[in-house]
């Protein structure tokens, strides 16, 4: 009886996985940006986009001319601090030698972040809209996904999102470094 009970169990415990990872692979590109639940599911697609994983992220992030977009969120300084509080913007760990741009990934920009995410590719590319960018955050994280279509629509030729982003990079203990935004 008891072994009867621990096949069936597995079985179930296996069908909810594939069920699971079928969920995954089944999530549309939504036509434009998403602009709530940033965590969640993300397409295992972008059009106009390459989608690579942590292995080919590792191999990339090898060569000189690949440029790593981390779209993580900075945190917001607390609306009630006491006047007298000193706030000090929180530091953020990502992939060694990727540049962090916060806040770029949200499904709708105000004019300043749009302002900033497009002088930031600018000064990033020199100008080059054929030069490699590859977008990323976090594992289901719509942000980096939001990103690297914005970036597509702007005109970039090449772009590369990561969608295991800092979480896969450290499953592999691949090197991090403390980063500030980028100014």
């Amino acid at each position: 009886m008891q072994l009867k009970l621990v096949v069936v169990l597995t079985a179930f415990l296996a069908l909810a996985v594939l069920g699971a990872v079928e969920a995954a692979e089944t999530v549309p590109e939504p036509a434009d940006y998403r602009a709530e639940n940033y965590r969640a599911p993300v397409p295992s697609t972008l059009k106009g986009a390459q989608v690579i994983d942590t292995d080919q992220a590792e191999l990339l992030a090898k060569k000189d001319d690949v440029i790593f977009i981390d779209v993580y969120p900075q945190a917001p300084k607390p609306p009630n601090l006491p006047k007298s509080t000193v706030w000090r913007a929180p530091k953020h760990e990502t992939m060694k030698g990727a540049y962090w741009l916060p806040n770029v990934g949200y499904g709708v920009l105000n004019p300043t972040f749009t302002a900033y995410f497009k002088d930031q590719l600018t000064k990033l590319t020199g100008g080059d809209k054929k030069k490699p960018l590859v977008f990323f955050c976090l594992r289901d994280c719509w942000m980096s996904w939001n990103a690297a279509k914005r970036a597509l629509e702007w005109g970039h030729e090449h772009v590369l999102w990561f969608p295991d982003g800092t979480d896969g990079w450290r499953e592999w203990n691949l090197p991090t470094q403390m980063k500030t935004p980028e100014q």
